[in-house]
């Protein structure tokens, strides 16, 4: 995966942002999985997919509101939108105005810009470990999603509860794993610790050979670029491959350590 590949996407989105958008067709065109996709956009933008491609359409939309007679119910209709009221509803959340009040008042263009990706970041050296791990079992509670952008909203929510109810406390003081997998449609997310507690779900990490990357701090700006470094940088200069497993954080005294699972070179 590369930088040209991921500006190709944008492209192809651009170009078909009034048609149903596959993501299959997006990561294919970038070279990855359709998961693995959804989870690097939003590391390197900070956005998902799905909010990205909202934002455009209604950005083209506000222009064409500005610029051209058509219905209101025609731009819903051409931008995807299942209705009028479902348009109007999204276009007042992001720019504060209704579609007819734009169109009337005559306030500044509010523009969404397209994405452009490229080589931001200067690297210096970067050290990691790849070591054979056995079977962890890890008690944990977890949300999942149809849509990567559902998820996030839902793993805010979680934190924020076991926080409330002590147990992020308990989690830290024994390590505490973030696991994120795509299985059967759904994007998961679990947090969790080797204790069991109540109402704790039993996941299994995976014996096998994994890259293991250490942060310093648990902020999620340094855990994000990370992901952003082993993406676009890391793969392309090593021989190794990632597989599509859970993606393993794990949080103790105040560092984080980033697991992929690794495929076997004999393979």
């Amino acid at each position: 995966m590369n930088f040209e590949s991921l500006n190709d996407m944008v492209t192809y989105i651009e170009e078909h942002l009034t048609e149903d958008i596959n993501y299959k067709k997006l990561a294919k065109i970038v070279g990855i999985s359709d998961y693995s996709l959804q989870r690097i956009f939003v590391f390197l933008t900070g956005i998902s997919i799905a909010e990205y491609i909202r934002k455009r359409r209604l950005s083209k939309s506000f222009e064409e509101l500005r610029n051209s007679d058509i219905k209101i119910i025609d731009l819903a209709i051409k931008y995807n939108y299942e209705s009028s009221i479902s348009f109007s509803r999204a276009f007042k959340k992001y720019f504060g105005m209704t579609p007819s009040e734009c169109r009337k008042k005559k306030t500044k263009y509010k523009l969404f810009p397209i994405y452009e990706f490229h080589d931001g970041n200067n690297y210096n050296d970067i050290s990691y470990e790849i070591k054979e791990l056995t079977e962890k079992k890890v008690y944990a509670f977890g949300v999942s999603a149809s849509t990567q952008e559902d998820l996030l909203f839902k793993i805010r929510h979680l934190y924020k509860k076991i926080r409330k109810n002590g147990i992020r406390d308990i989690f830290d003081k024994y390590g505490m794993y973030g696991i994120s997998l795509y299985e059967n449609g759904l994007h998961k997310y679990y947090v969790g610790s080797k204790i069991k507690l109540p109402d704790t779900e039993e996941i299994k990490i995976e014996n096998g050979k994994y890259a293991i990357f250490e942060i310093n701090f648990k902020e999620q700006k340094d855990i994000t670029r990370l992901y952003e470094f082993v993406y676009t940088k890391w793969i392309k200069s090593t021989d190794n491959k990632i597989l599509d497993k859970p993606e393993i954080e794990f949080y103790e005294n105040d560092k984080c350590y980033i697991h992929f699972m690794l495929k076997d070179k004999q393979n």
